[in-house]
C-alpha cells in the first residue's frame, strides 16, 4: 500500500519511526515532510499529503503533529478525506471499521512510540465493516462530503 506521511516539527521523530515500521512491513511511503524539528506550519505538509490521498496518488495517509487535531482539521477540509485522530488501538480499529477512515492523525506529545506503533498496526490491518447499517452510515457521510466539498482535481 502507498502511504502519504506528513508532520510538523513536533511529529518529526515519531513520523520517522513509523515510516521505518511501515517500510519494513512492505508499504511504500511518500514523505511530504517536514524532515527536521525547526518550527514550521503544519498545513504546508498536511495539505499536499491530503491532496495526494484525495487524488488517489496514495492509498492512505498518516499524519503526526503535537496532538493530532491540527492535522485532522486541515485534512478534513479536502473532499474525499476522512481523517480520524486516534490515541489508542481501540479507537484505530473503530475508525476503520465504522467510518472507513483513510487518514490517521496522531499526537506525538500525547502518545508514546509503542502506543503509536500499535495504533498504526491496528489501523493498517483493520477493514471496514460491510454490514448494511455501517455502509449506510458511511454513505451518508460521503453524501454530505460530496454535497458541500469541491472535488479535487
Amino acid at each position: 500500500m502507498k502511504i502519504a506521511m506528513a508532520n510538523d516539527h513536533a511529529g518529526t521523530r515519531l513520523k520517522n519511526e513509523l515510516k521505518a515500521y511501515l517500510e519494513a512491513q512492505g508499504h511504500e511511503v511518500v514523505d511530504f515532510g517536514t524532515d527536521n524539528e525547526e518550527s514550521c506550519d503544519l498545513s504546508d505538509f498536511v495539505y499536499p499529503a491530503s491532496l495526494a490521498v484525495a487524488k488517489g496518488e496514495c492509498d492512505r495517509g498518516i499524519f503526526v503533529d503535537g496532538v493530532g487535531y491540527g492535522s485532522a482539521l486541515i485534512a478534513n477540509k479536502i473532499n474525499g478525506i476522512y481523517a480520524a485522530v486516534c490515541q489508542d488501538p481501540f479507537c484505530a480499529k473503530l475508525a476503520r471499521q465504522h467510518t472507513d477512515s483513510n487518514v490517521l492523525c496522531l499526537g506525538a506529545k500525547i502518545i508514546g512510540d509503542m502506543m503509536a506503533s500499535e495504533i498504526v498496526k491496528t489501523w493498517m490491518t483493520t477493514d471496514p465493516l460491510m454490514e448494511e447499517k455501517y455502509r449506510r452510515r458511511v454513505d451518508k457521510v460521503k453524501a454530505i462530503n460530496d454535497k458541500h466539498c469541491v472535488p479535487v482535481k
